[in-house]
C-alpha cells in the first residue's frame, strides 16, 4: 500500500512539472547551466586562437596513414576518443578505438605498423597509456597527442602535440572533465573535417558509409531507386493513341514517354491528358497530337530528395530520368521516393 502511495505521488509530481507555468525552473539552476556553457565556449575560443602549425603536422600524419588511425584514451577522454574514431571512420578516414588498458592485455595486436595513433589525455600522465605509447615508440608508429600537459610523458613521447589551452573546467570544483573534453571533441571534429576536405570526400562517399537511417535516405540518388530498362514506358511519336494506352496500362505508371528519331525524350502523355482528350476519335489520333511537350526531367546523379521536390513544385507524380543527350534511361515515380523513406 505504501509503495502505491509513493508511485501516485511521483506521478503527480511529474505531471505537475510537465504543465507549463506550474513549476518554473529555479533561477539558480539556469544560472549554473549558463555558466557551464559559457565556460566551455571560452575554452573553445581559446582553442581556436591557439591552434597553430602543429595542427597541419598532425593532419599530414593522419592523411599519410596507409592503415588505420588508432584513437585511444582513458576515462572521459576514452569516451571522447570513441566518438572521434566514429566520426573519422564515417568521413573517409579508417579509424578504430583501442582501449588502452585492453591494449596492455593483447589488443596491441590490433595496431599494425601501417597505422598511426591519436592519444587523448588531458594531463598526459594516464598510466594506462604507458604500454600503447611505448609500443608506438618501439615500432616507430606515428603518435599524435591531444593533451593539456605540455611537459607530460605523453607530450614528450609524441611526434606531434595538439595542446589544449589552460581553460578552467566548468565544474565548480574544477575537477570534473568538462571544458577539457569539449575541447578534445572539437579538435577531433576539426581533424576529421580537415581530412575530409583534403581527400575531396563527397556526399556520394558519405552516403556509402551512411546507408541506414534518415541521413542515408536523404543522400540516396535518383539512380539508386529509379526504374530502368524495359520497365521504362516509352513510345514513338508516330504511334496511334491505342498503342500509347496499351503501353501505359502495361507499365502501370499512368504515363508514357515519347521518344524522337534520335532517342531523345520529346514529350509525355499522362492519364490526365487522356481525360482531357477523351472523345470518339481519341484512339485514332497520333501520339504527337496528344502528348505534352517539354516534360520535366532529372538526371540519375541528382539526389532523390531533389526529384521529390521537383515533383511537389510542379504538382506532378513522376519524372523521366535522362542522360546528357536527353535520352530516357530511367523513370521515377513519387511512390518510389515514399517507399525509400524520402519525404
Amino acid at each position: 500500500m505504501g509503495n502505491r502511495v509513493i508511485a501516485i505521488s511521483a506521478h503527480e509530481a511529474l505531471t505537475g512539472l510537465g504543465r507549463l507555468g506550474e513549476a518554473p525552473p529555479l533561477p539558480q539552476d539556469i544560472t549554473v547551466g549558463r555558466r557551464v556553457i559559457r565556460a566551455e565556449i571560452e575554452g573553445l575560443e581559446q582553442l581556436a586562437q591557439t591552434l597553430d602549425g602543429s595542427f597541419g603536422l598532425a593532419l599530414d600524419i593522419c592523411a599519410a596513414v596507409r592503415g588505420r588511425l588508432i584513437v585511444t584514451g582513458m576515462g572521459k577522454s576514452g569516451h571522447i576518443a570513441r566518438k572521434i574514431a566514429a566520426t573519422l571512420a564515417s568521413t573517409g578516414t579508417p579509424a578504430l578505438f583501442v582501449h588502452p588498458a585492453e591494449a596492455s592485455h593483447g589488443d596491441l595486436g590490433m595496431i599494425s605498423f601501417n597505422d598511426a595513433i591519436l592519444a587523448l589525455s588531458n594531463s598526459g600522465e594516464s598510466a594506462e597509456l604507458t604500454d600503447i605509447v611505448a609500443y608506438s615508440r618501439r615500432f616507430k608508429i606515428p603518435l599524435v597527442a591531444i593533451t593539456g600537459g605540455t611537459e607530460s610523458i605523453l607530450a614528450e613521447a609524441a611526434d606531434v602535440v595538439l595542446l589544449l589551452p589552460r581553460a578552467g573546467e566548468a565544474c565548480s570544483m574544477g575537477l570534473a572533465p568538462t571544458t577539457s573534453t569539449t575541447m578534445m571533441m572539437a579538435l577531433g571534429d576539426a581533424l576529421a573535417i580537415a581530412l575530409l576536405e583534403r581527400k575531396g570526400f563527397s556526399s556520394a562517399d558519405f552516403q556509402r558509409f551512411h546507408p541506414g537511417g534518415k541521413l542515408g535516405r536523404r543522400l540516396l540518388r535518383v539512380g539508386d531507386i529509379m526504374h530502368s530498362g524495359e520497365a521504362v514506358p516509352l513510345i514513338s511519336p508516330t504511334a496511334p493513341m491505342s498503342e500509347a494506352i496499351l503501353a501505359m496500362t502495361a507499365k502501370s505508371f499512368g504515363c508514357v514517354g515519347v521518344c524522337g528519331t534520335g532517342g531523345e525524350l520529346v514529350g509525355v502523355i499522362t492519364d490526365g491528358d487522356l481525360r482531357r482528350h477523351m472523345d470518339d476519335g481519341l484512339l485514332s489520333r497520333t501520339v504527337t497530337e496528344i502528348m505534352h511537350p517539354n516534360p520535366k526531367t532529372i538526371a540519375s546523379g541528382n539526389l532523390a530528395v531533389e526529384a521529390l521536390g521537383l515533383m511537389n513544385r510542379f504538382a506532378i507524380t513522376a519524372l523521366f530520368v535522362v542522360d546528357d543527350e536527353m535520352r530516357p534511361i530511367g523513370f521515377l515515380h513519387m511512390h518510389d521516393c515514399l517507399r525509400a523513406g524520402i519525404a
